[in-house]
């Protein structure tokens, strides 16, 4: 298992259009990828899921990868989360 904290930088927040590039991220790899915020945990490759977290610019979010390639889950999903996207 592994597991990391994020910062969302992207002024938007996590909106529809990056929540579902990490989305296509997550799936991409065979490992569990489940993302937590506050008190609710979702599954990453989830765009509904992602979506009832209405994730904002400031906010911060722990990544938890557990399976094969996990580390490589990680990094990508914490690359999407950090990346300024519009």
């Amino acid at each position: 298992m592994a597991e990391k904290v994020f910062t969302i930088k992207n002024p938007s927040g996590l909106h529809a259009r990056p929540a579902m590039m990490l989305v296509q991220k997550a799936s991409a790899f065979p490992c569990e990828v489940t993302i937590i915020k506050d008190d609710k945990k979702v599954n990453a490759k989830s765009i509904m899921g992602i979506m009832s977290l209405g994730i904002r610019q400031g906010e911060t979010l722990t990544v938890v990868t557990e399976g094969e390639q996990e580390q490589e889950a990680l990094q990508a999903v914490g690359e999407i989360i950090e990346s300024v996207l519009e």
